[in-house]
């Protein structure tokens, strides 16, 4: 067997390429139809066994029990009606058997016909269940008089009417068993309801502190519920103060490396600074200030971390005061028109503030301009920087976002002292947010379309 048969031999079918079509459509069907929250999951799992059963109960109990009961009861009286129609066969009087058997006759001018309502199943079962015992049987008519019976009889005579109570022949309050039943099971499904919200309060509040902890914020949590979700609770502690103590130890190296190499870096300026003016100097104190551009870029890292609290912020004002500094620093960086409506929300305002000031650093050091726009979206707010430079082909985004990345391809390095941190840190402040960083292009400058999401 070649290869190529074997692979032709693997691929799937047309027909199970259908099926398996098919499955994953369904199962995104269901999924669009099962509620999202925990709460409403647990909720139709308590339901539908609950609605099940009512279902099966009242079709197979119900109406099997009282069918057999009503044709029992039907089938006592027609041996009544039986000895009632015999005797007036007999020509005797039918005003004493009557009477006993608890039976109403009288010579009507005009026969009733087959009448019930259409959900009166045990009606359905006294009229199939009378007219297979009676021939000359009429009609019934069960709709007349709701609480009796009216049946037509032709014989030699005439018209026979014979009319008793509904109780004979049918179970009184049949529902009775379905209102208890129903009520029951609404009154276990709060009891239960009560008990599965106190188990799913635990993983609501481990939800909470993980989203709280991917935000930045502060959030008491101590663990509790069943063994398994306090497990996953203690985990979750352990995880955070190991990534707390990692995040710790990342600001102080790169705060005591960048602080310590200020001091030398003061001294060779300084001893420039008295030597004679000469080309080498020059390059020497050049590449003195690109290292001290790079320390403050570590600094500006290293702090992206430590964003302080959270404080109720105007995005509006914040983002025309960063344009402002830049257009005092003669960029060409400019403000689209502000979105109206309520634009605060809760954020680090310093941290967002750097963050912008680096993307719009970024653009104005990779094109001749750039502008900002601020768009106001009913879940989130989204800082926009956009630019006329070379811009970042789609395949490097992933990499532009990782610290120390400097993309010679994509961006001229010659126009700029980059060392990569720019976008790195608008990221991780970002993601300190719950928000994120995405990059793609611009449609109408034609360079690089950085924004900055966050949820409201």
């Amino acid at each position: 067997m070649t290869r190529t048969e074997h692979h032709d031999r693997s691929r799937p079918s047309g027909a199970a390429l259908s099926f398996l079509r098919f499955r994953r459509s369904l199962k995104r069907g269901i999924n669009n139809l099962l509620p999202r929250s925990l709460y409403g999951r647990a909720a139709l799992i308590l339901l539908v066994p609950v609605v099940t059963v009512q279902l099966v109960v009242s079709t197979s109990f119900i109406q099997r029990l009282y069918e057999g009961v009503t044709i029992q009861m039907t089938d006592n009286l027609a041996v009544e009606i039986d000895l009632l129609l015999d005797t007036l066969a007999s020509g005797g009087d039918l005003s004493e058997p009557a009477g006993i058997l608890q039976l109403e006759v009288s010579r009507p001018e005009a026969p009733v016909s087959d009448r019930r309502n259409f959900y009166d199943l045990s009606g359905k079962v006294v009229t199939e269940t009378l007219h297979a015992r009676f021939p000359r049987l009429i009609g019934v008519d069960l709709l007349t008089d709701k609480s009796r019976v009216h049946l037509s009889f032709a014989d030699e005579t005439g018209l026979l009417d014979i009319n008793f109570s509904r109780r004979r022949v049918s179970a009184a309050n049949p529902h009775q068993l379905l209102v208890l039943m129903t009520f029951t099971s609404a009154l276990m499904t709060f009891i239960a309801y009560f008990f599965l919200r106190s188990q799913l309060r635990p993983i609501r509040r481990l939800a909470l502190a993980a989203e709280a902890f991917g935000k930045g914020n502060e959030f008491h949590y101590s663990p509790g519920g069943a063994d398994e979700v306090r497990t996953a609770g203690e985990s979750f502690l352990d995880m955070r103060a190991r990534i707390e103590r990692a995040m710790e130890q990342r600001t102080m190296m790169l705060s005591g490396v960048s602080h310590d190499l200020r001091t030398p870096l003061t001294r060779l300026r300084l001893a420039l600074s008295l030597q004679d003016e000469t080309e080498d100097t020059r390059d020497m104190l050049a590449d003195l200030t690109e290292m001290e551009q790079l320390i403050d870029a570590f600094l500006d890292f290293a702090r992206a971390d430590a964003t302080g609290t959270l404080e109720s912020t105007n995005m509006g004002e914040l983002v025309t005061g960063v344009v402002a500094k830049a257009c005092r620093a003669r960029k060409d960086v400019t403000l689209a028109p502000l979105p109206e409506g309520p634009l605060t929300m809760k954020i680090h305002p310093l941290s967002i503030a750097r963050s912008i000031e680096n993307l719009v650093g970024n653009a104005v050091r990779y094109g001749k301009k750039a502008r900002v726009t601020l768009v106001r979206e009913a879940e989130a707010m989204r800082v926009v920087v956009e630019d006329d430079g070379p811009g970042i082909p789609p395949e490097l985004h992933q990499q532009a976002l990782k610290p120390f990345a400097r993309l010679d391809a994509a961006r001229n390095q010659n126009k700029g002292s980059g060392v990569g941190l720019g976008l790195s840190i608008a990221a991780d402040i970002a993601l300190s947010h719950g928000g994120e960083l995405r990059l793609g292009t611009s449609e109408d400058l034609g360079g690089l379309k950085a924004e900055i999401v966050l949820p409201m």
